[in-house]
């Protein structure tokens, strides 16, 4: 069983990439993935662990672009590390509109009266990249929001009145820097957000052609049905099922490592699949 998802503190999880490691070794994973959003900082603390305890690391990231120029999709990258590789040069560049994104939040919840700093969103943060969701918790920590889920639906989520929307690139620029530095992609979590299952359909063959090689199908909020429904439709379009629990810690607490809420289990085929669609350099 494997795990192809998850986020420790060095972007908007709550755990470090060691605990995570750790994790996966406790529960018997045969391999597990940090996929850090925007980052590879994690990484080589994770591969310390990971080789002293023995657990197989897929090095990646998540990265939201732009589908046909209006459609935000999430982008699973896997077998890339090297900041100085295409994929690593082009999340630098992301990572500085993450910066000035953070500030004018900051500016824009301030301005609606939650009176908060950016010295105490980097606090939560712990010095990772800072997300919403230490926004969120500094809300609900002052009592502004009632919980997570309501500092997103009232103050931070795509509908809420301090959104602020990321600077996102075309997909076919993403997917371009991924095969020039070795690695595939997979679409994340694609029902939530991006397409209805109908609409997925009718895209599928253009994101074949883009050089999107999975669809994380076995994602740890999507009911069996919807993970068996989505891995056969995967397999008719040749695309990788993969799958993850998209692992937060107290930031998705309902999600853990390997089995998201309770009855995810990722065969280790999948992995193997995902390596043999790796691009030759």
């Amino acid at each position: 069983m494997i795990d192809l998802h998850t986020h420790s503190n060095f972007s908007d999880g709550s755990e470090t990439p060691e605990s995570i490691i750790e994790t996966a070794k406790k529960i018997g994973l045969s391999a597990i993935a940090l996929t850090d959003h925007d980052t590879f900082d994690g990484l080589e603390r994770a591969a310390t662990k990971a080789e002293e305890l023995g657990v197989p690391l897929i090095p990646g990231c998540e990265v939201s672009s732009l589908y046909n120029q209006n459609t935000s999709v999430h982008v699973l990258c896997y077998f890339v590390s090297d900041s100085k590789s295409p994929l690593g040069l082009y999340l630098a560049t992301l990572r500085q509109d993450r910066i000035s994104r953070n500030e004018r939040l900051v500016t824009r919840l301030n301005e609606l009266g939650a009176d908060i700093s950016l010295d105490e969103v980097e606090k939560e943060a712990g010095g990772g990249l800072i997300g919403r969701p230490h926004f969120a918790q500094v809300l609900v920590n002052r009592k502004i929001a009632g919980s997570l889920e309501n500092a997103f639906n009232v103050w931070l989520g795509n509908k809420g009145k301090a959104y602020i929307p990321k600077e996102r690139t075309e997909l076919r620029e993403l997917v371009s820097a991924v095969k020039l530095s070795g690695g595939v992609t997979s679409l994340a979590h694609p029902l939530s957000g991006s397409f209805s299952f109908d609409q997925l359909e009718q895209n599928l063959i253009p994101l074949r052609e883009l050089g999107i090689v999975g669809i994380e199908c076995h994602y740890g909020k999507y009911s069996p049905g919807t993970r068996l429904k989505l891995a056969a439709l995967a397999e008719q379009y040749g695309f990788i099922p993969t799958g993850g629990s998209d692992f937060h810690g107290k930031y998705k607490p309902e999600l853990s490592i390997g089995t998201g809420e309770g009855d995810l289990a990722i065969a280790d085929g999948v992995l193997e699949k995902l390596i043999a669609a790796k691009p030759e350099l």
